[in-house]
């Protein structure tokens, strides 16, 4: 069964999570060693992946959206094609 939506397969989506997920890694060492600088430079690091992500998108690297239908399909073709129309 094939997903009828694209949701977070861009470039956007993969660089901000992974800067993020990097981040969380960063302050989760740092709070279990008890240090609270380095806690926060992970807090920023995750800031940074919100920057990065939301700059690609931008920039045109993220999720186009198409325009739904009052049926609640999406009204191209390929969605017409997957709903069997």
């Amino acid at each position: 069964m094939a997903a009828q939506h694209d949701h977070g397969h861009t470039p956007a989506a993969w660089t901000g999570v992974i800067i993020a997920f990097v981040g969380f890694c960063v302050a989760g060492g740092f709070m279990v060693a008890a240090n609270t600088a380095g806690f926060w430079v992970g807090m920023a690091i995750i800031a940074v992946g919100v920057v990065v992500g939301g700059a690609m998108k931008l920039m045109g690297l993220g999720q186009t959206y198409k325009p739904i239908s009052t049926n609640g399909s999406s009204s191209t073709e390929e969605s017409r094609a997957h709903a069997g129309a």
